[in-house]
């Protein structure tokens, strides 16, 4: 059996074959535009396991390599560089290192979404995309009105509208409003095209997932864009062993520093999706807000901690009742 490490870059992939005993047997460079050069490669190989980082540019070179390869391993780029810092001096995990690891079955393994998962992502991913892109468009426009004194808070509704028509702002600022407010209207009708999509999207759902949007649904102020968020985020809940793994994997769970015995926690780690923790940021608050039972957990967390770090622990443990409905399959039920 060869083991085929592969250090894939934007442009270029290198290859380092060992065997069982991690001997060296082939170093190879191929340009990434080579791919049936690279395909020619990898089926003169004989029989072959392959490992490749799961950088945001894989997904091409899997699809070349999985009908080829005898197993196709996805390392988890964190986890493998603590892993090469213990037994390793180098710093740098190259084609040579992913090989060895494989070859010793040493590779920490990141999670594949499924095909239907990363369409899921991309759609929803595309509409966090535009809202931003839509927020920035009208600061900009608020931001040319403001030296004026003329901004106020219905800009963006109909009256607000006739308002910002009838602005008098100079011929340039007034070019500058135009183009903005076509961006804007452009955008606008994108995201209205994208909810189609996610709608025709969701009603082609498999039954399992047409349940955990049920789920998720029945939570007090998880709409629907939060609701899509956590699923595409998540993908199925059942490849996480235990609900702190959840927590860890959308960075809402605080740093430790330990030292001569005593530790302290710093802020939460960020790591994972921004996506992910944005939704169940934004959940926490409306949940506050409309729900007596986490008001009162919330005022009491301010009350010792402070709002933000109460919020992110409210969002905490609205995503751990998440994690508990999807796994059971009921609904939210008021005090859970």
């Amino acid at each position: 059996m060869n083991f085929v490490g592969i250090d894939l870059h934007k442009k270029t992939i290198t290859l380092c074959v060992v065997n069982q005993g991690r001997d060296i047997l082939f170093r190879k460079m191929f340009a990434c535009a080579e791919a049936e050069k690279i395909r020619a490669f990898f089926a003169a190989l004989g029989a072959f396991q392959a490992v490749v980082e799961a950088t945001a540019s894989y997904e091409w070179l899997w699809q070349l390599l999985e009908p080829l390869a005898e197993r196709l391993v996805l390392a988890h780029p964190k986890k493998l560089r603590v892993i090469a810092e213990s037994t390793r001096k180098t710093d740098k995990l190259d084609a040579k290192a992913l090989a060895e690891f494989l070859a010793l079955g040493m590779i920490p393994e990141a999670y594949r979404p499924t095909p239907r998962q990363r369409q899921h992502r991309a759609l929803v991913r595309q509409r966090y995309f535009l809202r931003k892109r839509l927020s920035g468009v009208k600061n900009k426009i608020r931001r040319v009105l403001a030296d004026y004194n003329l901004d106020r808070s219905d800009l963006f509704g109909e009256k607000g509208q006739e308002h910002l028509a009838q602005a008098k702002i100079s011929a340039a600022d007034r070019v500058v409003v135009e183009q903005l407010l076509a961006t804007w209207q452009h955008h606008e009708g994108q995201v209205v095209d994208l909810d189609r999509q996610l709608g025709a999207f969701a009603r082609k759902a498999p039954a399992a997932e047409r349940e955990a949007r049920a789920v998720l649904r029945s939570i007090p102020q998880v709409g629907a864009v939060t609701a899509e968020v956590v699923l595409s985020e998540l993908g199925d809940i059942r490849r996480f062993r235990a609900g702190k793994r959840v927590m860890a994997y959308a960075g809402l769970v605080p740093r430790l520093r330990e030292s001569a015995g005593r530790s302290r926690e710093l802020g939460i780690t960020k790591e994972g999706s921004r996506l992910l923790r944005w939704a169940l940021v934004e959940a926490a608050w409306r949940l506050v807000r409309h729900s007596r039972r986490w008001g009162t957990i919330f005022a009491n967390l301010a009350s010792r901690r402070g709002r933000k770090k109460a919020i992110v622990a409210v969002a905490r443990r609205l995503l751990g009742v998440m994690v508990a409905l999807l796994r059971t399959g009921q609904r939210y039920r008021p005090g859970a």
